[in-house]
């Protein structure tokens, strides 16, 4: 019986789905075990060979865990929500809904198509009203929410009221917008649209104004990475900086948090220090000088030490003070710089290398030495960092030498003496020695002497700065989450809240999305809901007026908690029940791509860290273990037109000639050899094409770069599996090279692992034979061959080195069809080993086998020591340093045995031409030398 791959396959997926062998309860007397893939978003484009990578090492674990007798949730969803939907809609005049479900269908086919162990009774869609019910719900606790700086710790508002009316906020200040300093007295004076305002500046979900980059064309607000020189990186449309109403997460208050709780997590070092520099905490000083128009002009240092060098100060050409503090005769010249700049993202400010600025005519005064110190504006200045201002050290810092050097600015050491060499930072170790104030001192004490004076004078003040801002979490378009907020006189109010008064049915989660026959945007910038009048404007209960909110929530909002929802998906009264949540705990094994380090991992742990807070889980950090997959990068092809022409000449040609290089649909594509007749047919503008060939055949040029429709070099997962077979497939994407390690795709190598698969299926049937499996006893050298597979593949599948488990069943099943190995006590457990990793040919040959239920809830099987351990040692025996032959000893034979079995031996005879050793060198484990 031959592998007849296709068949199987079917008869399996057949079995499981009868047997409902994945699906998995919240109770268990088993220990838990949670594998998650970061979810998809579902395009139109379906999955590519490079996409189901990190899905097959999540597979095989998961499946590996439950053989080892863990209760495994292992489950998939949808990331459904989002622009490229909306987008599509609106090039298409299809509806998101539409389209998102028929892409999800898709997706689900080739999943299933590929053999995932996954409990579709747990399919979470961030679009369903029965999700994104619950992430509105989310959304209230955050609106519903401060942090209190004392307890480190999220804290209902209810609490922040009740300090506010018995002490006012003396001891609580305000992180958002400064509302002063007030007492319980003028607390209880408030009327209700001023008390809402203050606590608008203390919630963990706030409305705010903000300059945000609105694109037209796309009716939304895009982020700082999303425009590239001036215009969407979507579509290259034009982009303007417009000051909006937005919604923000208060995240920089768990920026401590979030830093300190990394070292608890088992992530790559490289990951956890990308949201360490995010984060970017820094200890230092905000001081304060003043204009000599009496402006107060706050800068951020991290080296107050280094005062005396200061030469000039920079300020971001957009903060508040450049219009205020330039003088007239450069205002033309400030306002052209100012409008240039606006044009240009955060992203590419920071990137940029030529520089740029321009003075303000402005000088401000030292606030140590009193020496006038120019101020200029500059690109490399941004206003959300810090505060947005800079004292300049040209001596010791390269960017601002290049700045003092490129404006002819006069540069001085760092303590206020002329300069002229390169800029250089000072070691933190080494002693100043040049300076009457600080002489003598090291960097630390320096720095300490210069605060403590300017403290003394109300000019400086010990300050804690981090990178990190809070995350807009607005978007001016339709397909998103609404938010469950509505305005009465312009004040922002939770539906649920009773205030607004809103009759009960408008009350109650979800506040569910309306059809719109257009994605439009509404007007003065905000999002398409806006034109939705009779769902915008509601009355309530008392025959008022209320505006519902018209944005809508990000992409990430419904995969800031979507782990959580698969614990307990069907659940209608809360977002997860707490046994299930108690039960499930953290997230075992996170796999997923980096793009996602400082974004979607950034506010999953701020959600989870608030809902621990708030008494919702019991664990305050999602993701235990995150392993990042690399990528399975396309292998590109070209063909090479001469130019004016219709003929293509082939690789090793084209030299000869002038040519147009075009890349070609890898689908016509034989390793290189083009099928010049698809190639004809393809597109119209070839159907005439002539060909120069190589030796009667057209050879493409070749190129590695990553898989993209636009590149026709995407390989389709179903077409592979069509022709090799899932198990091929599956066991081929892990035998390419280490999970994180990106690589090309090569369909010529699949053949090897196929091959494979048919050798380890004739352990078990021959195609003559059938059946051939035998009830014979296994030999010590077969066991031994088992044995050590077992033990390789055990550790090498918790190490996530499934490159390697893959080359070590080939040298297994190699040594088993050396020694026409076909008994059952051999193979029995190598079906049970190999099933995490082909489990459509495992699960046959179990049944095959006789055995009960399914491979899938088999035991992985136990190594045993005596067959692993090695008890002789094979010896090179060197004649004069040179080997001349090999023989094999117990490792606890004795040396004076050893030695006659030595000079005993026939080959050894030979090499000794009858002379006798002068010395018998033996070396216990390793070699054996005989000096003549």
């Amino acid at each position: 019986m031959e592998y007849n791959f296709q068949q199987i396959e079917q008869d399996s997926k057949k079995r499981w789905e009868a047997q409902q062998v994945y699906k998995v309860n919240n109770t268990s007397s088993r220990p838990k075990y949670y594998v998650l893939d970061m979810f998809p978003y579902p395009s139109g484009a379906g999955l590519h060979v490079g996409h189901p990578l990190g899905y097959i090492a999540s597979d095989i674990f998961a499946r590996y865990k439950v053989m080892k007798g863990f209760s495994v949730l292992h489950p998939m969803g949808f990331d459904a929500f989002g622009l490229p939907a909306e987008q599509y809609a609106l090039e298409t005049g299809q509806h998101p809904a539409v389209t998102t479900e028929k892409n999800i269908t898709r997706y689900k086919e080739q999943l299933d198509n590929i053999g995932f162990n996954y409990d579709w009774s747990r399919e979470v869609n961030t679009s369903d009203p029965q999700y994104y019910k619950w992430t509105q719900w989310i959304f209230l606790q955050l609106f519903k929410s401060w942090f209190n700086r004392d307890t480190q710790k999220a804290e209902s508002l209810d609490t922040l009221i009740a300090i506010f009316e018995k002490e006012g906020n003396a001891g609580h200040a305000a992180p958002g917008n400064d509302t002063g300093t007030f007492t319980a007295e003028a607390w209880q004076a408030m009327g209700e649209s001023d008390r809402r305002h203050i606590l608008m500046q203390y919630r963990l979900a706030y409305l705010d104004h903000a300059v945000v980059w609105w694109c037209e064309a796309l009716g939304t607000v895009l982020a700082n990475d999303e425009v590239v020189n001036g215009v969407s990186e979507r579509g290259g449309h034009p982009v303007e900086r417009k000051k909006m109403r937005q919604w923000f997460l208060r995240i920089t208050e768990y920026a401590d948090r979030l830093i300190d709780s990394l070292d608890k997590l088992e992530w790559s070092e490289a990951m956890k220090e990308m949201q360490r520099n995010w984060i970017g905490r820094s200890e230092g000083a905000e001081l304060s000088f003043t204009t000599t128009g009496g402006q107060k002009i706050a800068v951020f240092t991290t080296r107050p030490d280094t005062i005396f060098g200061v030469d000039f100060l920079v300020l971001a050409p957009e903060h508040e003070l450049v219009s205020a503090i330039t003088t007239p005769e450069h205002q033309a010249e400030v306002t052209q710089y100012v409008t240039y700049v606006k044009s240009r993202s955060e992203r590419e400010r920071m990137a940029e290398k030529k520089i740029s600025g321009c003075f303000t005519g402005a000088y401000c005064l030292h606030p140590l030495s009193g020496r006038k110190i120019p101020v200029w504006i500059s690109e490399y200045v941004l206003a959300g960092y810090g505060t947005g201002a800079i004292m300049a050290v040209p001596a010791g810092d390269d960017r601002d030498h290049a700045f003092a050097r490129h404006f002819d600015i006069p540069v001085t050491n760092i303590f206020g003496d002329l300069y002229t060499g390169e800029a250089a930072v000072s070691d933190k170790n080494v002693t100043i020695t040049d300076s009457d104030f600080i002489s003598g001192l090291s960097v630390k004490d320096a720095a300490a002497k210069v605060l403590e004076t300017l403290e003394a004078k109300s000019l400086g003040t010990r300050r804690i700065n981090y990178r990190l801002r809070d995350a807009g979490f607005s978007r001016q378009r339709y397909w998103g989450e609404p938010f469950p907020i509505a305005y009465k006189d312009n004040v922002p109010y939770a539906i649920d809240e009773e205030a607004l008064n809103l009759p009960e049915p408008m009350r109650r989660l979800p506040l569910e999305l309306p059809h719109v026959e257009h994605y439009k945007p509404g007007p003065e910038g905000e999002g398409p809901l806006a034109n939705v009048t009779d769902w915008v404007l509601v009355t309530n209960n008392d025959g008022e007026i209320v505006k519902r909110e018209t944005n809508t929530m990000p992409g990430y909002a419904g995969s800031s908690w979507y782990f959580l929802r698969y614990m307990d998906p069907g659940n209608q009264q809360e977002f997860a029940s707490k046994d299930s949540t108690d039960y499930w705990n953290q997230v075992d094994l996170y796999i997923g791509g980096t793009e996602h380090a400082v974004g979607h991992l950034l506010y999953s742990r701020m959600w989870t860290k608030v809902l621990y807070d708030l008494g919702h889980l019991s664990f305050d950090e999602p993701f235990k273990r995150l392993v990042n997959q690399g990528m399975i990068q396309g292998s590109t092809r070209y063909v090479y037109r001469i130019n004016g022409t219709h003929t293509f000449v082939s690789q090793g040609l084209k030299d000869q000639h002038l040519v147009d290089q075009i890349r070609v649909d890898v689908s016509m594509v034989d390793g290189v050899e083009l099928d010049t007749e698809a190639f004809k047919g393809w597109r119209p503008e070839y159907a005439n094409a002539e060909f120069i060939l190589e030796n009667g055949k057209y050879i493409c040029g070749s190129e590695t770069e990553k898989m993209s429709k636009s590149k026709y070099n995407v390989v389709n997962p179903d077409d592979i599996v069509a022709q090799y077979g899932a198990d091929t497939f599956r066991m081929y994407e892990m035998f390419l090279g280490p999970i994180e390690m990106s690589k090309p795709w090569d369909t010529k190598g699949i053949e090897g692992v196929h091959r494979f698969l048919k050798k380890f299926w004739r352990l078990f049937y021959d195609e003559q034979k059938g059946w051939i499996v035998t009830e014979e006893a296994a030999s010590e050298a077969e066991l031994k061959v088992l044995h050590k597979t077992i033990k390789k593949i055990e550790s090498d599948t918790e190490r996530f080195s499934f490159n390697t488990v893959v080359s070590q069943f080939m040298i297994c099943v190699n040594e088993l069809t050396d020694l026409n190995c076909h008994k059952r006590g051999i193979l029995d457990a190598l079906v049970r080993l190999i099933t995490p990793y082909a489990p459509h040919m495992a699960e046959a040959l179990w049944q095959q086998l006789g055995n009960e239920g399914s491979v899938i809830h088999a035991l992985f099987p136990e190594w045993e020591e005596k067959y692993v351990t090695e008890n002789s040692k094979v010896y090179p025996i060197a004649i004069n340093g040179k080997p001349r032959t090999e023989l094999e000893f117990a490792l606890d034979a004795e040396e004076a045995f050893i030695r006659a079995e030595v000079l005993a031996n026939e080959a050894v005879q030979k090499w000794l031409e009858g002379k006798e050793p002068k010395k018998f060198i033996y070396v216990k484990g390793r070699m054996i030398n005989v000096v003549v």
